[in-house]
């Protein structure tokens, strides 16, 4: 019974390189005029830095990675960058971290979170993959795409994560420093966006400033270029089948890509599901 609900209410978030970002010297961001995504491309995003900080603030660097690593295992709350919108994260399997961020938020315990891992094969740590075409997953993601998946019996993830709910929403977003922070993490993060509930998505740490105060840290990954579209999200959970839940930012290449790996459009919707920010 998730994906219709996962639709509205899953965050807008909701690279492959290493760090540095290419291009990018390690001492800071430069500025990059053109962004574009193509089918089976990886994401080419523009870095803007925002200017005001606070102690907590930090620049989404390799450098600081460690720390949110610590601080993420230490059951905290961090905002990160991705390749869509700016994010609150926390250690999925946490059942503290993960009512911390609804608290943040203001946000009802009955809308569900997506997940972000760091790599494309720890998805089947976590959801149901042995339906899918092979190489489809490798397709789409890295990317600003959330897959909808069973969660299935042999899932690790924490029971208390979404309580009720069969499946779940996973991310691998196209940006080196989550991704970093996601494997060094050992587990899943939690991920929602960096905003007051019902409130408009944050493309700059400024954007959510008022809730800076709330995290362990800040981590400033510049001015986003895909604007407040968020992830596309797609339903997977049927085999064969797929049905496009929110357009987002990448529902045309999206559609290429499944219907070359022979998916067709039309996947059952499920009962009761509505996402929300």
């Amino acid at each position: 019974m998730f994906p219709t609900k996962l639709a509205h209410a899953l965050p807008p978030l909701l690279l492959h390189a290493r760090f540095p970002l290419s291009g990018v010297p390690r001492n800071g961001f430069v500025r990059i005029r053109e962004w574009s995504r193509r089918p089976g491309s990886k994401m080419a995003w523009s870095l803007d830095k925002c200017d005001d900080k606070s102690d907590a603030v930090r620049e989404a660097t390799e450098a600081h990675a460690p720390e949110a690593i610590e601080a993420l295992k230490s059951g905290k709350v961090i905002a990160v960058p991705t390749d869509t919108l700016y994010g609150f994260a926390c250690d999925a399997c946490s059942a503290e971290a993960v009512n911390r961020i609804y608290e943040i938020k203001g946000r009802k315990h009955t809308s569900p979170l997506a997940i972000c891992v760091g790599d494309v094969s720890d998805i089947e740590r976590f959801a149901v993959t042995n339906h899918l075409p092979h190489g489809l997953l490798d397709s789409l993601l890295p990317g600003p795409v959330t897959v909808i998946l069973k969660r299935g019996e042999s899932s690790i993830l924490e029971k208390s994560l979404n309580p009720g709910l069969d499946s779940i929403g996973v991310r691998v977003p196209d940006c080196n420093f989550i991704r970093v922070i996601a494997r060094g993490s050992g587990s899943a993060l939690a991920l929602t966006s960096a905003n007051l509930s019902g409130q408009p998505s944050s493309v700059c740490i400024k954007d959510f400033e008022n809730l800076w105060e709330q995290c362990a840290y800040v981590y400033d990954g510049g001015v986003l270029p895909s604007g407040r579209a968020g992830s596309t999200i797609v339903d997977l959970t049927k085999l064969g089948c797929y049905k496009i839940l929110r357009p987002g930012s990448a529902e045309a290449e999206t559609v290429t890509i499944l219907e070359r790996h022979s998916l067709i459009f039309g996947v059952e919707r499920l009962k009761g599901i509505v996402f929300s920010r």
